[in-house]
């Protein structure tokens, strides 16, 4: 016979025992953040931009979710059999009733022990002063030469060069080519900077390679690639990586690009920025050259005036204007005398006309003169019987002066 239980047990329902579980995963300390490493299955990247995969190894397999905001965020992509380290929370999805890794950060394996390294090497070289901004040389605005390290068969290397060309074609490419990846390529990178140092005419130095994982650009993180960017007798612009990497050779550069085509446009000029600054420093030429000469036609005219006033031409000029005065008013004299004396002669030959015996015969009149030809003046100078001459208006003839007796005649 069954006999009940004196108290009447407690039964949860599914979604209370699994929001109790939920619960009591998140506030465990070493649940909430943990990191869990396995190799990838079943990746998942739905539209809605998230991203679910599992973490399996040998014997167990652990649902993982990753929300958009983190997946944007992924420097790779996920793919089955990738050997992953994923930083998360365990946590229970109620609707699914399974607990879950809700991941907010991945990593390749082995980037863990990469990071500490990048950390520590980071620390020693900071703290002799390589990456500090103080020893940072500029650069230049519009070189003539540009130095490319980087490799050869990379699609970072044809970036560059297409933004060259398209940017600043005037200027001259030297590239050396480099391994950028794996055990030999910081060695080559060194080298690749010492023969541009030594390359005639660069002024600039593009150190570059596309994108990858912490353990692909480990090369940009090796320490004696960094004290080569230091050493650079050019400056440096890294251009590593996408724009969320960093590479201890970002930090020892001169200029830290984002990406190897950012890097391409920092070291030049963009052509059509600069056509229009040279149409805008022609215009200023015109106005300053016009001015300029505005201002010197000015200075002249006004030097020419202060010549003038101290030349001894306006002096001599001036004299030349009063002997023009002078001469002009001693002709006015001349011409008064000359008129004046004019009138006195006339004046003079009316009075001598006046006085002139011609005229006085021309009114009837006769000159008589004696032999001796002396004028006849007085009766008494004329001798009886002497022979006259007796001159009138149109001739002379001649006479004997009549004796003493009245009726003889001469």
């Amino acid at each position: 016979m069954f006999q009940g239980s004196l108290f009447q047990s407690t039964s949860l329902s599914v979604g209370e025992i699994t929001r109790y579980l939920r619960e009591l995963l998140d506030s465990d300390e070493i649940l909430r953040d943990v990191w869990v490493s396995g190799e990838v299955s079943n990746p998942s990247y739905p539209a809605s931009g998230h991203l679910y995969f599992t973490l399996k190894d040998q014997t167990s397999a652990l649902k993982c979710v990753m929300w958009k905001p983190q997946v944007l965020r992924l420097r790779f992509t996920l793919q089955a059999g990738m050997a992953l380290e994923a930083h998360g929370a365990i946590s229970v999805y109620e609707q699914g009733g399974q607990y879950q890794l809700y991941v907010d950060s991945v990593r390749q394996v082995g980037e863990g022990a990469l990071y500490q390294e990048f950390v520590r090497l980071k620390t020693k070289l900071e703290a002799e002063g390589l990456f500090d901004e103080g020893r940072k040389r500029p650069i230049p605005a519009a070189p003539a030469a540009i130095g490319i390290v980087t490799s050869p068969s990379g699609a970072a290397l044809q970036d560059i060069l297409n933004t060259l060309q398209r940017r600043y074609p005037l200027a001259r490419v030297v590239i050396a080519p480099s391994a950028v990846q794996g055990d030999a390529a910081p060695a080559e990178i060194v080298a690749a900077l010492q023969r541009l140092n030594n390359e005639p005419g660069l002024e600039v130095i593009l150190l570059a390679r596309g994108g990858g994982s912490l353990e692909d650009l480990w090369a940009f993180n090796d320490e004696r690639v960094v004290r080569a960017v230091v050493d650079s007798r050019l400056p440096v612009i890294s251009g590593v990586g996408h724009e969320t990497d960093f590479t201890l050779a970002d930090f020892a550069a001169d200029l830290r690009a984002p990406t190897p085509t950012a890097a391409a446009e920092l070291a030049t000029p963009d052509r059509e920025e600069l056509s229009a600054r040279v149409r805008q420093l022609a215009r200023e030429l015109d106005d300053a050259t016009g001015a300029r000469l505005e201002y010197e036609s000015a200075q002249l005219t006004s030097l020419q005036r202060g010549l003038e006033r101290i030349s001894p031409l306006r002096t001599i000029k001036e004299r030349q204007q009063r002997v023009d005065e002078l001469g002009f008013r001693s002709l006015l004299a001349a011409q008064g005398i000359l008129a004046r004396a004019h009138a006195r002669y006339s004046g003079m030959n009316q009075l001598l006309s006046s006085l002139n015996p011609e005229a006085v015969l021309q009114r009837g009149y006769a000159i008589v003169r004696d032999p001796l030809g002396e004028i006849v003046r007085s009766v008494k100078q004329a001798i009886p019987a002497s022979r006259v001459s007796i001159k009138v208006s149109d001739g002379e003839f001649g006479a004997h002066v009549a004796g003493g007796d009245e009726g003889e005649g001469a």
